[in-house]
């Protein structure tokens, strides 16, 4: 999601150039909703490693970018055959044995956010000070319609969006207080709340409506355009660090995210006015899955913050 706006510098810099983008297979249906990629070759699922390397050797790359810094990344890279292959220097990857890889190396010194970092790589090809944009299309999708057959009248169709999971078990606020959350925006604000779940979160979402007092409903299963959509229709869109929040903050959804053993500086909300609750300063298990001191950071948020961050969020 966060390199997103690398493809459209590049669409914008080069509109007649072939971009294709190596994707593994779990994250794939997210590149079939940007219109400025070309082809979308994926890795993993059905497509073994030599096939890929087999088709990318094909195509005669001019350049292949490493964005994610990995020896994995910086590995099939190189196996492209691309006649230039660029990553970071080597203070900026994630596993610094990447840097042998690349005939190229882009420095990303003086950038804070992720995206700011993807979009320094391009400097080496040429794409300066480019605007950030995530070229993700419109698509239609029947979700917000039945999500808002659910909401009571009153509401007028109006809705926030909850969104309890992470892949990571310490970066999830606690159901009860999200649910406490749904409660007060809905006799504050006269909002109800929509609570989504991915694959193994339909507990989670459930346990936010029992806390909820009537405030909230499970939101249907969601696919990738759906997810979109909803996004885009929604008033607000609460989160810990995950990839719906980076998705609705991505098509312009108003933010509260509430971050814990990550830095929102680098991964949070990008728009001035979105909001974030954080306790990253005191959090002994920064960047870990799971916490080492009972969950200290998260547990110290407490509702009426997050309650202060959403008046906020609205108020702008």
């Amino acid at each position: 999601m966060h390199a997103l706006p690398v493809a459209a510098a590049l669409r914008r810099t080069f509109p007649r150039a072939r971009i294709d983008w190596l994707v593994s297979a779990r994250h794939r249906e997210l590149l079939d909703l940007v219109s400025v990629i070309d082809r979308r070759v994926v890795f993993g699922g059905s497509s073994g490693a030599l096939d890929v390397v087999r088709y990318l050797r094909a195509e005669r790359y001019d350049v292949a970018l490493d964005l994610q810094g990995l020896l994995k990344s910086a590995v099939l890279a190189r196996a492209s055959g691309a006649a230039r292959v660029i990553g970071f220097s080597r203070r900026h990857l994630r596993e610094p044995f990447a840097r042998p890889l690349y005939t190229e190396v882009q420095s990303a010194d003086g950038t804070t956010h992720v995206i700011d970092k993807s979009l320094a790589l391009v400097r080496a090809i040429g794409v300066h000070d480019p605007a950030v944009e995530f070229p993700i299309d419109e698509v239609p999708a029947t979700t917000v319609d039945q999500v808002r057959q659910q909401l009571p009248v009153e509401s007028g169709g109006r809705f926030v969006i909850i969104n309890p999971g992470a892949a990571w078990p310490n970066k999830r606020w606690p159901p009860a207080r999200l649910g406490a959350v749904a409660a007060a925006i809905r006799d504050r604000h006269g909002l109800p709340s929509v609570v989504l779940w991915g694959p193994g979160e339909r507990d989670l979402a459930t346990g936010v409506v029992e806390h909820a007092r009537g405030a909230a409903v499970v939101a249907p299963e969601t696919t990738m355009a759906d997810l979109v959509a909803l996004a885009r229709a929604a008033q607000l869109f609460i989160s810990g660090d995950t990839g719906p929040l980076h998705l609705a903050a991505a098509v312009g959804a108003p933010i509260v995210g509430i971050y814990g053993p990550t830095a929102a500086e680098r991964n949070g909300p990008w728009a001035a006015d979105d909001v974030t609750v954080s306790r990253t300063a005191v959090c002994a298990c920064r960047e870990l899955r799971q916490c080492r001191r009972d969950r200290c950071c998260l547990e110290g948020i407490e509702v009426d913050e997050v309650l202060d961050a959403v008046r906020r969020r609205l108020a702008a």
